[in-house]
């Protein structure tokens, strides 16, 4: 029975009911050890009855470390059912569990993990499976010690749980004075001590009536409410038990366990730390290993009787509470824990499990089991989890030579980068460098710190690590080949190749990443880097070659400095392919590149190639950054609905892999989305968002800073405040970014914002600056916004023609809102010179679109100027009764009228079956529609 937890109680049964009404739902439980989180989460599978499937797993302290270890526990039911998951998650969730033989995969982005993110699709398609009859109770205990990868894919699963009815119910244990504990990012109950009639009366069920009131009231203060407290304390036995109240709850707990396994006999108290060593409880493999000690079966009946432990029906022991598991491994010698996990061990087939208990119990430099735990550290790389850097921090320790255990040194400090563990990297990289002359190691080890410091917002610093690094590598590359060159004019023969050690590929990759920190850096640093990638000397048959030769060309013109304009990127996309690149991560600078040149059209080609071929082979890590180029090129297109798909898609995929950079990008391209249809709550609150996310251990400015201010100055544009428009791109048109896109494409609100204030002078120079872009991009939809400038910005005789001349070059393109736009610019410059009659047209022409584009601002104010001509504009129609489709609803309709499944779906947006449909039936009523069949083409 469970005393004063009915306020718990009433939370996690609205978490069952919806369940049981096919929603579902999550809520993590908070609170010191003892206080009764177990208890809860027991209690739940009571309320959950037969109604209810239910899979339960729990972290444990020493597998903490351990890639996979939770989930496999959590997933075990449901592993007979891998069949139903589409193709790249079942092959991740395989190689995760090491069940099946996938080929490694190509390296992420850093920071991204494509593995990751499958497995915790995964895990969402084989929770609603396992939710297919009935609803599922899904028991998470322990969180604080389940391992990385494991808790990662449960709450990706959890964040795109909507409809499938699975109850998520987790506890983490939290220690008063302890640092900030990690948001998760679910609903939270802080579980606390119980009010003292409640303690009274769970203290008077523990200990009997009799207990002396001087006895309960010193235990009623010792326990402050801790239920754990009050249930073991009374039957700690000993001196210390006496003698603990000055020592944290914790510890006194600790003890009082101490105290009841002592009592138990020898082999009991050896069986008992068998299985608080080994993670599964499975008695498969704890049996055999207490053998090798000495200790049968027979032993475990003691523990039993005492209820200490249970053995349940799948063959597993189960500790009564985990600090029980705690006092068990801390109360033990060093020697006899290692004596433990050797038997283990022993006990385990060959594997990852095996070698990490064989890495705990080692005592000495061992070159068999140091090559054994890199080659588990390589393996947790592929599977795409965490846990790989202390795999190769462990085989460095191990290794006997120090050149190996250096270089298993730089290998850890690379995967800890890889992981997010930034001040473990950096201290890793700082060891290591030490140890080491080779220019390879340190530029690789610079690599880590670089980005560490680009993730910390240090862009400079970044930058200039990287590109001393390249030099580095470049300068010893030269040394090498000049060396070679002299040796073989010395023995007559042949030059060698390039020096094994360093290869030209590794400078250009440097470069390449010097190039992403400098675009953050400023213009200077983002112009050397690119006349050093230009100025290299690159074998045809490197995969990198045609990115490294397109970026100088497509860039430098946004900087002011004339150069060759590149080929078309669909041919440095082929010598890219036929050179090795396999990957869409190969090819996504180029998506970048096209922006930057004003060849939108090739961004929308290549970008859309790329996103479904990313989609299709489960390359997700980096589909947020090609989908947020293609989104800036369907905006650009005035394709506005369908930009706000694919960037609402990948802000929620940037969101379960992690990646700050792109979630504050993305959310500030919505924001300019929503202000140009005039939502200016969701504008501002979208710009706030990209404005305040910088990501951990970040103190930088936020990735999406351009983007957010230019939609916020849109935003004022439209609804008339010229001020704040021309303040807030002044400062983005002349600033330290003044290069990237969404700068360079914001100078024609600029002029717009200046000229109405009367002020033309202030967007002079930015002018300047867009007009040597637009002639570089050479596309007549530039040259169109250059003319529209050029109007605007006067003198009064060159208005007009140069009004007629960007309409006519906008007749030509396909940007409907920027034809409008200018048409209402003309418009209005018509009216003020009293030519009205001729102002009407054009005026009217911009009021169509900007209605159909549904860009409400831009359309209040086309009827404003159209009724100042003398003829009445058509009311704004008032909005429809019936709720417009939600981005997600339209996408899911878009699908199901191609005639694709839920299934199909489900596997294309990364959703279960089950939410497809939940959204399907909410659209039906919003097109007047009953039935898939009656679907349009396009709702």
């Amino acid at each position: 029975m469970l005393y004063g937890r009915e306020h718990e109680q009433v939370a996690v049964d609205a978490l069952l009911a919806r369940a049981r009404d096919g929603h579902s739902g999550a809520l993590l439980l908070r609170g010191e050890a003892g206080i009764g989180k177990t208890a809860l989460l027991d209690d739940a599978v009571t309320r959950a009855g037969e109604a209810f499937r239910v899979v339960r797993a729990a972290g444990v302290e020493y597998e903490a470390e351990l890639p996979f270890a939770g989930l496999s526990l959590l997933l075990a039911p449901a592993l007979d059912r891998l069949d139903v998951l589409p193709g790249p998650q079942r092959r991740a969730l395989e190689q995760a569990f090491g069940l099946g033989d996938a080929p490694p995969r190509a390296p992420q982005p850093s920071g991204t993990s494509t593995d990751r993110l499958l497995v915790g699709l995964a895990t969402l398609g084989l929770l609603a499976e396992l939710a297919t009859y009935r609803p599922l109770l899904c028991v998470l205990d322990d969180v604080q010690w389940l391992d990385r990868a494991s808790l990662d894919a449960v709450l990706l699963a959890a964040r795109r749980l909507q409809a499938e009815g699975v109850a998520l119910l987790l506890a983490a244990r939290t220690e008063p004075g302890a640092p900030a504990e990690r948001r998760l990012g679910l609903p939270e109950l802080r579980v606390t001590g119980l009010a003292e009639a409640d303690a009274t009366l769970l203290l008077t069920e523990r200990a009997g009536p009799d207990l002396p009131a001087a006895v309960r009231d010193r235990l009623l203060a010792e326990a402050a409410g801790n239920p754990l407290a009050l249930t073991e304390l009374p039957v700690s036995t000993g001196p210390q038990a006496n003698t603990a109240g000055g020592l944290p709850l914790t510890s006194r707990l600790l003890i009082a366990f101490h105290g009841q396994v002592t009592g138990l006999p020898p082999a009991t108290q050896t069986l008992l730390l068998v299985a608080a060593a080994e993670e599964s409880g499975d008695l498969d493999v704890l049996l055999p290993a207490a053998a090798a000690l000495g200790v049968g079966a027979e032993h475990l009946t003691p523990a039993e009787e005492s209820g200490l432990v249970t053995v349940t029906a799948d063959r597993r022991i189960a500790f009564r509470h985990p600090l029980l598991r705690s006092a068990l491994l801390q109360r033990a010698p060093h020697h006899q824990r290692l004596t433990v996990h050797r038997a283990i061990a022993a006990a385990l087939p060959e594997g990852d499990r095996r070698t990490w208990h064989l890495a705990l119990a080692a005592t000495a430099p061992d070159a068999e089991l140091a090559d054994a735990l890199e080659r588990t550290a390589v393996r947790t790389g592929h599977r795409g989890g965490h846990g790989g850097a202390a795999a190769y921090e462990r085989a460095a320790r191990l290794t006997p030579d120090r050149d190996g255990a250096t270089r298993r040194l730089v290998l850890a400090a690379e995967a800890a980068t890889e992981e997010g563990e930034l001040a473990r990297a950096e201290a890793l990289a700082d060891e290591a460098g030490a140890r080491t002359d080779s220019v390879l190691a340190h530029a690789l080890l610079d690599h880590v710190r670089a980005v560490a410091h680009f993730w910390r917002g240090s862009y400079p610093t970044a930058y200039r690590l990287l590109l001393d690094a390249a030099l580095a590598l470049a300068a010893e590359q030269a040394a090498a080949e000049q060396t070679a060159v002299e040796q073989a004019a010395v023995e007559q023969t042949a030059a060698p190749g390039p020096a094994e050690a360093v290869e030209p590929a590794h400078a250009t990759r440097m470069l390449l990443q010097a190039f992403h920190a400098a675009w953050y850096a400023g213009e200077e640093p983002v112009a050397d880097v690119l006349d050093r990638l230009a100025a290299l000397r690159l074998p045809a048959d490197d995969p990198v070659a045609p990115l490294a030769r397109y970026l100088p060309a497509a860039v430098l013109p946004a900087l002011g400095r004339p150069v060759a304009a590149p080929p078309p990127a669909r041919e440095a996309v082929e010598a890219a392919r036929r050179a090795g690149a396999e990957s869409p991560a190969d090819l996504v600078q180029l998506c970048g590149a096209t922006l930057v040149l004003g060849r939108d059209e090739e961004t929308l080609d290549l970008g859309g190639e790329l996103v479904a071929e990313a989609r299709a082979k489960g390359t997700l890590g980096v589909m947020p950054t090609l989908q947020f180029f293609l989104a800036e090129a369907e905006l650009f297109h005035g394709r506005h609905a369908d930009a706000e798909l694919t960037a609402t898609e990948a802000l929620v995929l940037a969101q379960d892999t992690g990646q700050h950079q792109w979630v504050s990008q993305l959310s500030a391209l919505l924001a300019y989305l929503a202000a140009l249809d005039g939502r200016t709550e969701r504008c501002t609150e979208l710009a706030t968002t990209a404005l305040a996310t910088t990501g951990p251990q970040t103190a930088a400015p936020a990735a999406g800073r351009p983007w957010a201010h230019w939609a916020l100055a849109l935003l004022d544009l439209g609804q008339g405040r010229a001020a704040g428009t021309a303040d807030r791109l002044l400062t983005l048109t002349t600033g330290p970014h003044r290069h990237h896109v969404s700068a360079t494409r914001a100078v024609p609100d600029l002029v717009e914002a200046a000229v109405r204030l009367g002020t033309p002078d202030r967007a002079a120079e930015p002018y300047e600056r867009f007009a040597r872009w637009t002639a570089a991009a050479d596309r007549p939809w530039a040259e169109a916004l250059r003319l529209r400038c050029q109007a605007l910005l006067g003198p009064d005789e060159l208005a007009e023609p140069a009004y007629l001349a960007a309409l006519d070059l906008h007749a030509t393109t396909d940007r409907p809102f920027e034809h409008a736009r200018t048409a209402l610019l003309y418009g209005e410059w018509l009216r003020r010179t009293r030519r009205r009659t001729d102002a009407r047209p054009h005026l009217t022409a911009a009021l169509e679109t900007f209605d159909r584009l549904a860009a409400h601002p831009w359309s209040t104010r086309a009827r404003t100027e159209l009724s100042a001509t003398g003829t009445p504009a058509t009311p704004l129609s008032p909005p429809s009764a019936t709720s417009p489709l939600t981005p997600q609803e339209l996408q899911i309709t878009r699908l199901a009228a191609q005639g694709l499944t839920n299934r199909d779906i489900a596997a294309q947006l990364f959703l279960s079956p089950r939410t497809v449909a939940h959204h399907l039936y909410k659209a039906y009523p919003k097109l007047g529609i009953t039935s898939r069949t009656a679907l349009p083409t396009t709702p």
